[in-house]
This record gives C-alpha cells, sequence and structure tokens, in this order.
C-alpha cells in the first residue's frame, strides 16, 4: 500500500520560514519524480516544486529563491524548506509522487497559513 505522509505545516507570520516533510512508503521512492503542489480556496492545484530521482529540481516561478526542495533517498523523504513566506502561499500543500501515468500517487495535505 503506497502512503506519502506529510509533515511540518502550520501558522506563520509574514516572512517566517516552515519546513515540510514527506514521508512515502510502499514504493521505490529512488526511481521517482517527487512533487510539492499546493491548493488555495477557490484556485486550482499547482505545482510549486519538483525534483526528479536524478536531482533535478524545477520551481514555480512564485516561490524561486524563496523555497528549496530536496530529498534524501535513504530516508524516503522529500522536503520543502520555505523562506520569507508570503500571506499568498497559504494553501493546502500536497506531496506527490510520480513514475509513469498509472503509478502517481498524492499525499493527504498539510495546511499553511501565513498571516501578514
Amino acid at each position: 500500500q503506497v502512503q506519502l505522509v506529510e509533515s511540518g505545516g502550520g501558522l506563520v507570520q509574514t516572512g517566517g520560514s516552515l519546513r515540510l516533510s514527506c514521508a512515502a512508503s510502499g514504493i521505490t521512492f529512488s526511481i521517482h519524480t517527487m512533487g510539492w503542489y499546493r491548493q488555495a480556496p477557490g484556485k486550482q492545484r499547482e505545482l510549486v516544486a519538483g525534483i526528479t530521482s536524478r536531482g533535478a529540481t524545477n520551481y514555480a516561478d512564485s516561490v524561486k529563491g524563496r523555497f528549496t526542495i530536496s530529498r534524501d533517498n535513504a530516508k524516503n523523504t522529500v522536503y520543502l524548506q520555505m523562506n520569507s513566506l508570503k500571506p499568498e502561499d497559504t494553501a493546502v500543500y500536497y506531496c506527490n509522487a510520480d513514475l509513469i501515468a498509472t503509478k502517481n500517487y498524492w499525499g493527504q495535505g498539510t495546511q499553511v497559513t501565513v498571516s501578514s
């Protein structure tokens, strides 16, 4: 059974930092592209950051220079370090594991709220 369990969300003031973690089980973690997505109320889910099995990363323009995605294959965990948080970063953040179209998995989400 595949499980992606996010943690690290919470309430933070503008300019603060949070570190999200996503622990994976039931998959061969090291071969999956991992991603963090977010969905704000009334908006579509969007890609925040991704990291391939080889460690190549990509970021949404809105978070470049503020967020950093990383992975630890020994711990089957992907991280999202979020600095200089803004109120517009408020959303539910979801972890995603992607291998092929039929092997794409989601976590349950963790709430991030940035107060102004």
